[in-house]
């Protein structure tokens, strides 16, 4: 599929990105249910803490969210990861909306990215920071365009994750090289 001059880097003919605009309080439009089992609710006593994967899932779309528009590649790519990386393997793809609609609610917060920040700290193992670092820079990375928010939202990642600078730099390297786009 070609790009014309005039859509996003990134972006096929005819996608266009899913913007974030509040319907309701505590509702948004563009975000999809990414769910194999839609037959099962999630039930109120999975809400109440967090999971590891649940943290990974959360720091993914607030990547995506940090520029004010999601677009379809990066739900493509948070998708294509929980149902495809071993880290996910026993996560209940049910709770995505949950922890989608807490990262949306907290960014509608004064000090909303401090709280989200504070419980990927309390719930995410440190053994599993650089695996949070690169799925946030594979979303960002997704769609061929890095956003100044993307790039700010990656830099506060990196630095509440205590991420090295050289290891951060290859983190996102490697995303680089992932979603490059050739053309010839």
């Amino acid at each position: 599929m070609s790009n014309s001059g005039t859509d996003p880097p990134g972006i096929a003919r005819g996608v266009t990105p899913l913007p974030i605009v509040p319907v309701q309080q505590g509702q948004y439009s563009g975000i999809i249910r990414l769910s194999r089992r839609k037959d099962r609710p999630v039930q109120d006593d999975d809400t109440h803490s967090l999971s590891y994967q649940d943290c990974l899932v959360a720091l993914m779309v607030a990547v995506s969210a940090s520029d004010e528009t999601i677009r379809t590649s990066e739900l493509v790519e948070i998708q294509s990861s929980v149902n495809l990386l071993p880290v996910f393997a026993k996560y209940d793809i049910d709770r995505m909306n949950h922890v989608s609609q807490m990262v949306f609610d907290l960014f509608e917060q004064e000090d909303g990215l401090d709280a989200l920040f504070g419980l990927i700290r309390d719930n995410l193992p440190e053994e599993l920071f650089e695996t949070a670092y690169a799925l946030a820079c594979d979303v960002a990375a997704s769609d061929g365009v890095l956003t100044d928010q993307e790039l700010r939202m990656l830099e506060e990642i990196r630095y509440e994750l205590r991420i090295d600078r050289l290891i951060g730099a290859a983190i996102e390297r490697g995303a680089r090289a992932r979603h490059y786009l050739y053309r010839p």
